[in-house]
């Protein structure tokens, strides 16, 4: 089994934060994006991954070193291959052409979900994807009785299914895979001037693939700001015994009201932090009140009071002191 990650966007809705790394190395709960969604494919597949394929951009080699440990740590070979131009999901995928020789999952690199169900590995292939309230925003999928996709329909105007496709995939076949989407680019089938991978799957099921349909009951996005707060919210909330506050953590007055996750010699003092804060390592955070945020490594925060919030590596922010001499009957808002 292999693991191919398309990686390769500019994660603009996410800036400023991804001017300096890509959006899946952005760490929540103490770990990449990227990292968690590996462990959660691992999971859900119930086996060891040869290898996994990363596609991505100029991101330079210190993230490609990153990304190889990510594979690494679980166990697997990595690989990286270069999309140079955004052309579409289905081009993003052919560029790891070299990849696709196994069976394989293609999971996109801003999408994490929960599950505890394992998937079935001997379909043809498996949709993954998530009832919502509101479809017309997604891509969506439409079954017959048997639970096998008969139809995708993309941002659908009018309703015709709940089940939104999350951006992830199986494919039993990856060879099959591989010459379905040179056939597409081989043919320039372009919409909305992209190769989609959409039109592969139609492709491939007009000549007999059936592909199942795997539901997940959460699916968390992390395409911006407050959608990432809100991931990590929740990741933090599930963390299945995952150790949350490192031993090298500094206190000097302190709270930790959790769940929140502090990493290794982080100093606080005189602070109130929590819930749903994460913290990355060697951070100084004084005189503070944070809760439901993110702060990324080695920043220093003093006299701040912060709520739903990201902040970067190596931030220094100060919040200036403040005496008040204040009557009675007095009300300040900001």
């Amino acid at each position: 089994m292999k693991l191919v990650i398309p990686m390769a966007g500019m994660g603009k809705r996410m800036r400023p934060h991804t001017l300096t790394i890509p959006k899946p190395l952005i760490r929540i709960a103490g770990k990449p994006i990227v990292q968690r969604l590996v462990e959660a494919i691992v999971k859900v597949i119930g086996q060891d991954l040869e290898e996994i394929a990363f596609i991505v951009g100029d991101f330079g080699q210190e993230v490609e070193d990153s990304l190889m440990k990510i594979a690494e740590n679980a166990g697997s070979k990595g690989r990286i291959y270069h999309q140079e131009e955004a052309l579409g999901t289905a081009h993003a995928i052919y560029c790891a052409a070299d990849s696709l020789n196994d069976s394989v999952v293609v999971a996109f690199a801003d999408t994490l979900f929960r599950t505890d169900d394992q998937m079935d590995l001997d379909s043809d292939g498996s949709i993954w994807v998530h009832s919502v309230v509101d479809p017309s925003a997604f891509g969506v999928v439409l079954t017959n009785e048997n639970g096998i996709v008969t139809r995708f329909v993309e941002k659908p105007k009018d309703f015709v299914s709940d089940q939104a496709i999350v951006g992830v995939y199986y494919f039993k076949d990856g060879e099959y895979l591989r010459t379905e989407l040179k056939n597409l680019l081989d043919n320039n089938i372009i919409k909305g001037g992209e190769y989609q991978l959409t039109d592969v799957l139609q492709n491939m099921m007009n000549k007999g693939t059936q592909f199942s349909v795997y539901s997940v009951p959460e699916w968390l996005d992390c395409g911006n700001k407050n959608a990432t707060v809100y991931t990590n919210q929740r990741i933090l909330e599930n963390s299945n015994g995952e150790k949350l506050i490192k031993d090298s953590v500094k206190m000097e007055d302190s709270i930790i009201i959790p769940p929140c996750f502090i990493g290794e010699n982080v100093s606080l003092k005189n602070c109130i932090i929590g819930p749903h804060v994460s913290i990355g390592e060697g951070s100084e955070i004084c005189r503070c009140i944070i809760t439901n945020s993110i702060i990324q490594s080695e920043s220093k925060i003093s006299n701040a009071n912060l709520d739903n919030s990201i902040l970067g590596n190596f931030v220094d922010y100060k919040e200036k002191h403040k005496e008040l001499n204040i009557g009675d009957f007095t009300v300040i808002s900001q």
